[in-house]
């Protein structure tokens, strides 16, 4: 690693530790001509997968219109940052964990679906009206009705895991 004050080529690293999330490794350097310290992060390359669209193009993926979609069908929902973060980065996850170079937005589609109903079902038959082309009330009501029949996802959270290793305190 070049110093980025002087210049050298050749610089030692004096401490390394991983960072809050996990994902980067924090690395203090230290030139050997000037003396001067600095600090690093290093982290992987994911490359995330093609998307190809309905109409059988394709185009990278691109979190930021991810991003977007999942915010609009969440505007002005009761919807903490984190929690809409905590969804884009395990729908993220799915799709490296697939392997694929590419994956069909269906796939992308369905995937913000499930996440939507996890977070909000307002959000959810926002979103599903325009991702599966709603065209008249009846498709509303099939899908309000399933809804209804699962629990609320603040209700959901609070649950205890019946599967849950360690036992709460």
């Amino acid at each position: 690693m070049r110093c980025p004050f002087c210049g050298a080529q050749d610089t030692r690293v004096i401490d390394s530790r991983l960072s809050q999330e996990g994902d980067q490794v924090r690395r203090r350097r230290e030139c050997t001509e000037c003396k001067e310290r600095f600090t690093t992060y290093e982290a992987a390359e994911l490359n995330m997968p093609r998307v190809i669209k309905a109409n059988g193009s394709r185009e990278p993926f691109r979190e930021e219109k991810l991003r977007a979609g999942i915010l609009r069908a969440l505007e002005k929902r009761p919807v903490g940052s984190d929690r809409i973060e905590a969804s884009i980065n395990r729908i993220k996850k799915k799709l490296l964990a697939r392997g694929d170079r590419e994956v069909s937005s269906r796939f992308i589609g369905e995937s913000v679906m499930q996440e939507l109903g996890e977070l909000d079902h307002v959000a959810y038959v926002r979103f599903a009206s325009v991702y599966r082309s709603f065209e008249d009330v009846n498709e509303f009501r099939e899908v309000i009705d399933r809804l209804e029949k699962q629990p609320h996802p603040n209700e959901k959270r609070d649950q205890p895991d019946l599967f849950d290793d360690e036992p709460e305190p």
